[in-house]
């Protein structure tokens, strides 16, 4: 018995009023561009005034890393949310971006599957936490937005993630398999949704990593469209040296270099973004 399959028998309830808008980015291939999506989305959402906490759940802690925060800062991590010694409050530090915090990861979450066996309740750890997020705070540390990054597998981590989100933001990489891997993550979304969260939707699909001189990845994008239509975001972020190069100085490309091409794209994803939600608002 899988884990999704054990967590499935688990009980359902509905989240409080007055959260935070949570988005899981979530895809089970490694290196398509999560963490950095999770980083600079982060940061542009915190720019045009949103209040943005990040949730590192990949116990690689790149999420982290990349926004300066020092391993020896993380004393209390999303580990300690999830095993149920900490609220979530206690792991959230601030990053140097002004309105975006994190609440950092540890190499200790590897092993949360194993530690939380067939405990009830077990997929519901982190939608209890952000639950109490924005209890007994003054309105302006309210966060309007939280970002959750996935570890690069579908395991109780995600599973956590899924269940706690009212969307999942799907980074897809212009490669050959990319749309194998896609129905994949879409088959565990609709079974999350059937099971655990009703209300689960896909937000949208950013393509990343895109080079317009590349043939492959010109088709990949055809092939996602004609897949997915309008699920897919307009804004595709480009291949870009300032992407890469930003997190080993622990900075999102929007501070590292505001006027490269990676950060005007995630720029204008971030406006996409806030006009998909305002669009879910109206309905």
């Amino acid at each position: 018995m899988t884990v999704m399959d054990e967590v499935y028998q688990e009980d359902r309830t509905s989240q409080p009023p007055g959260q935070p808008r949570i988005l899981s980015l979530a895809n089970q291939k490694g290196g398509v561009g999560k963490t950095t999506t999770a980083i600079n989305l982060g940061t542009a959402l915190a720019a045009i005034g949103e209040r943005v906490l990040i949730v590192d759940l990949d116990p690689q802690g790149n999420a982290s890393t990349g926004l300066g925060i020092d391993r020896r800062n993380r004393s209390c991590s999303t580990y300690d949310v999830l095993i149920g010694e900490a609220p979530l409050r206690d792991s959230v530090v601030a990053t140097a971006v002004p309105r975006l915090h994190i609440a950092a990861s540890t190499m200790d979450l590897s092993g949360l599957e194993l530690e939380l066996g067939t405990t009830p309740g077990r997929a519901f750890r982190l939608r209890d936490a952000i639950a109490g997020l924005n209890n007994n705070v003054s309105p302006e540390a309210d966060y309007t937005y939280v970002l959750i990054d996935c570890p690069p597998s579908l395991n109780l981590l995600t599973v956590n993630a899924m269940a706690a989100s009212d969307a999942i933001l799907v980074p897809l990489q212009c490669e050959f398999f990319a749309l194998e891997g896609l129905s994949q993550l879409l088959q565990t979304v609709e079974q999350v949704r059937s099971t655990l969260n009703p209300t689960l939707s896909i937000h949208g699909i950013v393509l990343t990593m895109f080079d317009s001189r590349n043939n492959l990845s010109n088709q990949v994008v055809a092939d996602v469209r004609q897949f997915m239509g309008n699920k897919v975001y307009d804004t595709m972020i480009p291949r870009n040296v300032r992407i890469s190069e930003a997190p080993s100085y622990g900075k999102p490309v929007l501070v590292y270099d505001l006027k490269c091409a990676g950060s005007d794209a995630y720029l204008k994803l971030a406006t996409e973004v806030i006009q998909r939600e305002r669009e879910l608002r109206a309905h």
